[in-house]
Parts: C-alpha cells; sequence; structure tokens
C-alpha cells in the first residue's frame, strides 16, 4: 500500500534516518555517481547503508537500496529483513523493488519520485503486484524537496560540463 505523504508532518524517526540517506547520496556524488542514497534501519538500529557505485563499481547492481541491503542482511546474518526498514533518497527502481520483496522489508520509505524508471508509484507499482509473495508499505515525499534538489543538481551540472566541452571542442577546430 502506497502512502503519499504531501503536505502531511512525517515521523522525526523518518526524518533523521532520510537525513542519513541523503548524507549518503552525497557521498556518491562525490564519487562522480548518481547522488542515491539508503540506509537500513530495524528497531532504531542502522543495519545497513549504501550509495551508487555503479560506474565505480563496474557493477550495474550497485544501486544504493541493493548495497544497503547486502549489508544489513550481512549485519543481520540474515538474508530475510522482516521488521526493518529501509529508507532511500529516490523512487526504487525494479530491479530494486524486485530486491525489497526478497529480503522481506516491511517498509520503504522514499523521498524523491523518479518519474522515468520509478517501479513504486511513477512508472509501476510492482509492489502492489498481486505476483509479489510479500507486501510493503511505502511512504513517499520524505524530504522529498531536497532529495529532488540534490538529483536536479546533479544532473543539471552534467549538463552543463558536457556543453562547455562541446563548445571547448568546437573552438579547437575553428582555431
Amino acid at each position: 500500500m502506497t502512502v503519499p505523504t504531501d503536505g502531511v508532518e512525517h515521523t522525526a524517526e523518518d526524518l533523521r534516518w532520510m537525513q542519513r540517506a541523503l548524507e549518503l547520496a552525497a557521498q556518491a556524488e562525490v564519487n562522480g555517481e548518481v547522488p542515491v542514497g539508503a540506509v537500513v534501519v530495524a528497531g532504531g538500529v542502522e543495519l545497513g547503508t549504501g550509495y551508487n557505485a555503479p560506474i565505480s563499481s563496474c557493477d550495474g547492481t550497485a544501486h544504493a537500496e541493493i548495497r544497503a541491503i547486502r549489508a544489513a542482511c550481512e549485519r543481520a546474518e540474515n538474508y530475510r529483513l522482516s521488521g526493518a526498514t529501509l529508507y532511500v533518497t529516490l523512487e526504487p527502481c525494479t530491479m530494486c523493488a524486485g530486491a525489497l520483496v526478497h529480503a522481506r522489508i516491511s517498509r520503504l520509505v522514499f523521498g524523491a519520485r523518479e518519474p522515468k524508471a520509478g517501479a513504486v508509484v511513477s512508472r509501476n507499482a510492482l509492489l502492489e503486484h498481486d505476483a509479489m509473495n510479500w507486501r510493503v508499505s511505502v511512504i513517499e515525499g520524505v524530504l522529498a524537496e531536497p532529495c529532488q534538489r540534490l538529483i536536479s543538481d546533479f544532473f543539471a551540472h552534467r549538463r552543463a560540463l558536457r556543453k562547455a566541452e562541446r563548445l571547448a571542442a568546437k573552438r579547437d577546430i575553428t582555431d
């Protein structure tokens, strides 16, 4: 069940852990990766963290959510994390939504929607699909504005860099 939370106050715990996910997303950005961060929490304890690293790790599955789930499972010494919450700055993709189900994450809290590849509410509602054998409660919109701004600023900066490179290359040709 997806619960949109526009205009609704979020719990202090949700805000705290989403802030932690934003810190992790910033680390991804420092590494030249798309700035997405995730943290798995159970009983108020941080079990695992992750930030995007597919480029630096040469691993297309190294999304923030996957890395956080892997770390949490290792720490819990269990491949199932029922009772845990995954906080992530950006709506999960298809792969990550499937990982939530397989890991038996009980609750997903995400910041910004992902209009191009979001598989929870934006492009698909995979967690609500009848074939899924585990139900994940979903809260969206926690710190949505800073989460969205981080992504938007990252891609605006990349576009500006590419434009500057094209202009420089054009100048080199004409000189």
